[in-house]
């Protein structure tokens, strides 16, 4: 019964969202979470265009909190913008700009949008970034294309900390679909080794008292004789 229980609230959960996408618009929004309080249910939008997201004088957030209220019969929802500092290093906001990049200029123009977008994130001070693209890109039979530069891991507990994200392109030959993955510079990775000033002072203070203990040994063994 807990099973069934917490599958009907991740679905329901999930419905929120993407009528909270579908509300504000595609390329808006990076992630939406859902908290349940005792007051109320709290929704917390995650956008790199909160202006956009609020409205004059708060619109949109009213007639999104009135169709909270109305479909998913929520008593007192609240909801909060959190802005993005950083755009660029967000795979959702990335990959629906992409999506709505080929939405707008076609197919055609895939490879300029990739690459552009690529420049983009690595200035930004990415440390790994992938695009994938799957479709009809440009020829009649779907095909996947693969854009890439830096250091992203795929497999491990470091795989964890890569920012994943999909989105559709509706074009003319058929859909399209985005695949980002971005490896924040925020992010500590495990096997960082940054040699430094202070890291090779180190070095030598160690490299010195190491040799002061060899000569003591070496003292040692020459009085034992």
């Amino acid at each position: 019964m807990e099973e069934r229980k917490l599958v009907k609230l991740k679905k329901e959960e999930f419905a929120i969202k993407e009528e909270i996408k579908r509300a504000l618009g595609k390329g808006k929004i990076s992630k939406v979470k859902i908290e349940y309080t005792p007051i109320g249910e709290k929704i917390i939008i995650s956008t790199h265009k909160p202006g956009l997201v609020i409205g004059r004088k708060g619109e949109k957030i009213m007639e999104l909190t009135e169709i909270l209220r109305k479909k998913f019969k929520f008593e007192s929802p609240h909801i909060e913008i959190e802005e993005i500092g950083q755009p660029e290093l967000d795979a959702q906001i990335i990959a629906d700009e992409i999506a709505m990049s080929l939405e707008k200029f076609g197919p055609i123009k895939f490879k300029v949008i990739a690459y552009k977008t690529l420049q983009r994130i690595v200035h930004a001070g990415a440390r790994g970034v992938e695009i994938r693209l799957n479709g009809k890109l440009p020829s009649s039979r779907a095909k996947s294309w693969r854009f890439a530069q830096g250091y992203l891991k795929k497999v491990g507990d470091t795989a964890k900390v890569v920012d994943k994200a999909q989105a559709i392109a509706q074009t003319k030959p058929g859909v399209v679909g985005v695949k980002v993955s971005i490896l924040s510079p925020k992010i500590k990775m495990i096997d960082d080794t940054r040699i430094d000033a202070e890291a090779i002072e180190k070095i030598k203070n160690n490299e010195i008292s190491m040799l002061e203990e060899d000569k003591k040994i070496i003292k040692k063994i020459k009085k034992a004789k």
